[in-house]
């Protein structure tokens, strides 16, 4: 089971120490909520371990091997789903897929998805939020990265997109170690195996939504 490891991950802007000292761990079978109040520095830290946003400190190790930021993406250990929509709105769905994925299997899988299926004829400029979210989602869960990083997956979307993106999570998590970041807690606590809280520059475990409180996430 692949495992990852984040130690020592520390990021200051200016005179600002926004992370200071975080580590945890995440495996291929798990499902990890991100929690932290407005200016944390919770996507800050999901770009440093991307690779795009250079941290001052950073210690990454996937399967014990240590893998330096800037090894992420060309080695394609961790796939990454930003909060912000990110594909080329002129272009069709059923365009995009080939863009993403070589392999007639994956692009199927991806084309054929029941939602997805049918909405490759629109412009994903045209998509609703829902829509777009999901079809960003299925689309890098279908890479082979054995990691994958989400950004408010959660967002602004109605109900049935909601439930439709927990069962994918679900079922997805059992290949891929997944991280989720999102305000939406008690969605994220309905899908995740563990969560933390990251408060002040540094990440504390947490059970229950008692715990979100303690740690002042929640009033």
């Amino acid at each position: 089971m692949e495992k990852l490891h984040l130690h020592s991950a520390s990021k200051t802007f200016g005179k600002k120490k926004l992370i200071q000292d975080v580590s945890f761990t995440l495996q291929r079978g798990e499902l990890l909520g991100l929690f932290g109040r407005n200016g944390s520095g919770k996507s800050t830290l999901l770009k440093m371990l991307f690779g795009t946003v250079k941290a001052d400190t950073i210690s990454l190790h996937i399967d014990e091997k240590e893998v330096k930021p800037s090894e992420v993406i060309s080695r394609q250990y961790i796939a990454y789903v930003p909060q912000h929509p990110f594909l080329p709105k002129q272009l069709k769905v059923r365009d995009v897929i080939p863009l993403f994925h070589t392999s007639e299997a994956k692009q199927d899988a991806v084309f054929y998805d029941p939602h997805i299926a049918t909405m490759t004829h629109k412009q994903t400029g045209v998509l609703s939020l829902g829509e777009l979210k999901y079809f960003e989602v299925i689309l890098l869960s279908h890479l082979p990265h054995a990691f994958i990083l989400m950004d408010e997956p959660f967002s602004m979307l109605e109900p049935l997109h909601k439930a439709l993106l927990k069962e994918q999570l679900l079922q997805l998590k059992h290949h891929k170690g997944i991280l989720i970041t999102d305000h939406y807690y008690q969605d994220v606590l309905e899908v995740s195996d563990k969560n933390i809280v990251l408060k002040d520059g540094i990440v504390h475990n947490i059970h229950t939504e008692a715990d979100l409180q303690k740690f002042e996430y929640l009033k």
